[in-house]
């Protein structure tokens, strides 16, 4: 499914997506999934997500700030995704940074996300391959973490997909590279973040490669629209929630993904 027909394809399903984001995510998640045309949930309690994930069309988990509750909550709704053949992303944020973050991004994906996506560094470091990365941010290039990213893709059966300047996705066989976006895309709180919702929100109405691809596609031009008229974070920010909206299937320059 090309990326254009993804975006028709989420417009007409609406989609309702379980989002496990962090604190600092949830405003900006939701935004981006309500413009882009999803419909996003932010449950967490230990007690219900069970029971929630299987209504949804997606599941997302992101461990930006993680806490024992919340990570007991996040096993057990990717469990609950994996018995409903639900599919479900997993965003490591900065798993290197501490023992406790790491165990708990091994196991989560011990549940074998469907598509798991991550900065340079945090693929690199998931992979035993080092990493330079500091907190939430990168120090690695994207071309440096793909053999990285091959080799999860691989050895866990699941789509990678690394954000960068030029972002790069794999399902250990096919290989894809998607270029747009602006320059001031990283200056904006938990934009990764929202991607990784809005990710979750294209896999609940098509395939997961093709799903990343489009869903990478999508952000890729609703940035590189804002960044024409923006003035500076504040100013971007609102356009760039405008694009998502504004972009109709059709729009989307699929010249952008480049396959191999």
């Amino acid at each position: 499914m090309t990326p254009n027909a993804a975006l028709d394809a989420l417009r007409t399903q609406a989609p309702l997506v379980h989002c496990m984001t962090n604190y600092v995510a949830m405003n900006i998640a939701a935004n981006v999934m309500l413009a882009a045309g999803a419909s996003p949930a932010m449950i967490h309690a230990e007690e219900e997500v069970a029971d929630f994930t299987p209504i949804c069309g997606a599941l997302t988990i992101n461990i930006g700030t993680l806490s024992p509750p919340w990570l007991t909550a996040m096993l057990k709704a990717a469990g609950s995704a994996n018995t409903a053949s639900v599919p479900w992303v997993l965003d490591p944020v900065a798993h290197f940074a501490t023992p406790y973050r790491g165990d708990a991004a091994r196991q989560l994906l011990g549940f074998k996300p469907t598509i798991l996506r991550g900065n340079a560094s945090e693929i690199m470091a998931l992979s035993g391959a080092g990493g330079a990365g500091k907190g939430a941010d990168s120090g690695d290039e994207v071309a440096a973490a793909k053999d990285s990213a091959i080799t999860l893709a691989t050895t866990h059966g699941c789509v990678v997909a690394i954000t960068g300047p030029v972002d790069f996705v794999t399902d250990g066989t096919r290989q894809a590279e998607i270029t747009g976006g602006d320059a001031m895309m990283p200056k904006i709180t938990a934009l990764g973040c929202a991607l990784t919702a809005l990710t979750g929100a294209y896999a609940a109405v098509t395939p997961p490669l093709e799903a990343t691809v489009a869903a990478l596609t999508h952000f890729a031009e609703a940035g590189e629209q804002a960044g024409k008229v923006a003035s500076g974070p504040g100013s971007f920010s609102l356009h760039f929630l405008d694009h998502l909206h504004l972009i109709q299937p059709g729009d989307l320059d699929e010249g952008r993904v480049t396959w191999s």
